[in-house]
């Protein structure tokens, strides 16, 4: 099946929902989102921290509760999760993949298809390739148990049914953006590698219409 092969897709741009908002590369995908015609609805624990998000449809809750995001997806075409946590090193992280199992269940239930999420450079098969320092030091050291949380994160996800990408970005930058792009799924002699936000929110929003990395988890870099 494919997300946005429906009458209304053809005829009108996609709705989308969006999960982690008010996160620095959320608000960035809200925004590409709304410059290219697109209806987004963004799903946010405190409204208090939205103010940055004008144009799109606020909905209030929690993304960990199922009946939430059913109501939330209701009229939706597409979800993109940009979902984060804090760093923890020292306890067990399990938000990301207690939303993302929360949110597969909510999606069949509601018949939306696409789901684009964001994980990171770490993830599954790009462990190894983030360079001497993050693979060493800041992977094991700080971002341990988080990544482990995203390995069970792309696992939900790839067992889900859904039309899904995962997108794995590089060391985020807040640099201007504007970039060319490359997505790679062959992470054969990468090493390291740096991406702005504002490129990473522009590949996300273009995986709600493109077809190209479908089933696919490229790991995206300049």
């Amino acid at each position: 099946m494919t997300g946005l092969n429906n009458d209304n897709a053809t005829t009108s741009k996609p709705s989308i929902l969006v999960l982690g908002a008010t996160g620095g590369t959320g608000q960035l995908i809200v925004r590409d989102a709304l410059a290219r015609g697109y209806n987004v609805s963004a799903l946010v624990r405190s409204p208090d921290k939205a103010g940055d998000l004008q144009g799109a449809r606020l909905i209030v809750g929690d993304a960990r509760d199922e009946a939430t995001l059913r109501k939330a997806l209701k009229g939706q075409d597409a979800v993109i999760s940009s979902l984060g946590t804090a760093l923890s090193p020292l306890r067990e992280v399990t938000a990301l993949s207690t939303s993302t199992r929360a949110l597969v269940a909510a999606m069949k239930a509601e018949h939306v298809a696409r789901l684009v999420a964001i994980t990171g450079i770490g993830a599954g098969d790009s462990k190894g390739h983030g360079g001497f320092v993050y693979d060493r030091l800041i992977l094991p050291l700080l971002l341990r148990n988080v990544y482990a949380d995203k390995n069970r994160q792309e696992a939900i996800i790839r067992d889900s049914g859904l039309d899904w990408v995962i997108v794995r970005p590089a060391m985020l930058n807040d640099k201007p953006g504007g970039q060319a792009v490359r997505a790679l799924t062959d992470l054969s002699g990468f090493h390291g590698g740096t991406i702005a936000r504002a490129d990473v929110a522009r590949f996300v929003v273009d995986q709600v219409s493109d077809d190209s990395f479908l089933h696919r988890s490229p790991l995206i870099t300049w």
